[in-house]
């Protein structure tokens, strides 16, 4: 029992199939190699240690570490010293001194853009040179009174643009809460101040109403305040007109119409020269136009031949037949058809009052194209009955109008 058996541990076999350990045999002189590569890195290593040279480098995220802990031990403080009903209470950032930053961008959900444009028109100056606005007077002074036109600042308006011609009850024509339409002459000083007038308003309905008389040919009988060396002076609506001797039907003895009516037409009208021109004659030939109708047949004398057509004389007032409404057949001359000092018969084919000008028409008594060329008498004598035919195409241009 106590006798051992020396080949026990050599008779053990390894269970499954695992390989026994292998023993690595390294020889003498393979360890002294290694031994010298290990020396070899290790001096390596210390010579470079040696050449790289240490450098300083300032590190602020220290600096940073101990602000951030000053403000962490501030904010542990603060946090200490809060009640109970701090606690409840929402956190407000504007009582605090901590580095938070709002940012609020403006995006298509928060841009009113009604809102903004209500803002625009509030702010918009009023009161533009040439704009009329409806005001009241709010204070009067011995040099002009102020009128209140809603904008920021009142209108200031002088004495002298208070109305036409000299103001002597000034204080009693203007009084407190009068309302009137003013006119701005000047825009907006420093102060936000514009100027008004009430004479420069006048002055431009004036204008507006004499140029509708005339465009529609219309008649004014006017009173004779003065005269110089060209002819009289008037006074139309506040207006200064004139009438050139030329255009009085007795031009020697004009002087004598001073304080005196007379029937006038306007010969030019013409707001931004300021010129306004009357006559006498023109409105003698409009009180004749006025009888005339589109259509009508009349009987002249051709008192002149021109190149574009024939003047003739309708007592009193003349009236051109022009070479596109002669015939509507094709002529070499104007001569070929008619010569001055001879009569003919046209329809009245145009009347324009305002020009004082009658335009004539021959051709819409032809049959047949050139029938004016060819027989000249048949036509003149048959231009009553043939005028007839023609006046429903004169109708419809009227009814056109």
């Amino acid at each position: 029992m106590g006798a051992s058996n020396k080949n026990a541990q050599d008779n053990i076999q390894p269970k499954g199939n695992k390989k026994p350990l292998q023993v690595l045999h390294i020889s003498k002189k393979d360890s002294q190699e290694i031994n010298n590569e290990q020396n070899n890195s290790q001096e390596d290593i210390k010579k470079e240690n040696i050449a790289i040279k240490p450098q300083i480098i300032e590190d602020n995220s220290v600096k940073e570490i101990e602000d951030s802990s000053e403000k962490t031990k501030d904010f542990d403080i603060y946090q200490q010293n809060l009640t109970q009903q701090d606690l409840k209470r929402p956190l407000n950032f504007s009582e605090q001194n901590t580095d938070f930053q709002l940012e609020r961008t403006v995006d298509e959900f928060d841009f009113d853009e009604s809102a903004f444009l209500e803002a625009l028109n509030a702010n918009e100056p009023i009161g533009a040179t040439g704009e009329t606005i409806s005001g009241k007077v709010i204070a009067i002074e011995s040099d002009g009174l102020y009128v209140d036109i809603g904008g920021k600042a009142p209108g200031y308006m002088p004495k002298k643009e208070c109305g036409l011609g000299v103001i002597t009850n000034f204080k009693e024509k203007f009084s407190i809460g009068l309302e009137m339409e003013v006119l701005v002459i000047k825009e907006q000083n420093a102060d936000g101040m514009v100027t008004v007038s009430a004479r420069a308003l006048i002055l431009r309905q004036s204008w507006e109403k004499v140029s509708s008389f005339a465009k529609n040919g219309e008649l004014i009988s006017v009173l004779i305040n003065g005269f110089n060396r060209g002819g009289l002076t008037c006074d139309v609506d506040g207006l200064r007109g004139f009438i050139p001797r030329s255009q009085l039907e007795d031009g020697q003895d004009y002087q004598s119409f001073v304080g005196k009516n007379l029937k006038v037409a306007f010969l030019e009208v013409n707001p931004e020269s300021r010129k306004l021109v009357l006559s006498e004659k023109k409105a003698s030939l409009v009180s004749k136009l006025t009888s005339l109708e589109l259509g009508q047949l009349i009987e002249g004398e051709v008192l002149a031949v021109k190149p574009y057509g024939f003047f003739i004389d309708l007592g009193g007032a003349s009236g051109l037949l022009h070479q596109s409404s002669l015939t509507n057949g094709s002529i070499r001359s104007l001569r070929e058809v008619f010569r001055e000092g001879e009569i003919i018969k046209a329809l009245i084919s145009e009347i324009d009052l305002e020009k004082g000008r009658i335009g004539l028409n021959t051709a819409l008594l032809e049959n047949s194209a050139g029938e004016l060329i060819i027989d000249k008498q048949k036509v003149m004598q048959e231009a009553t009955e043939r005028a007839l035919k023609t006046k429903a195409l004169f109708d419809k241009k009227e009814q056109d109008k």
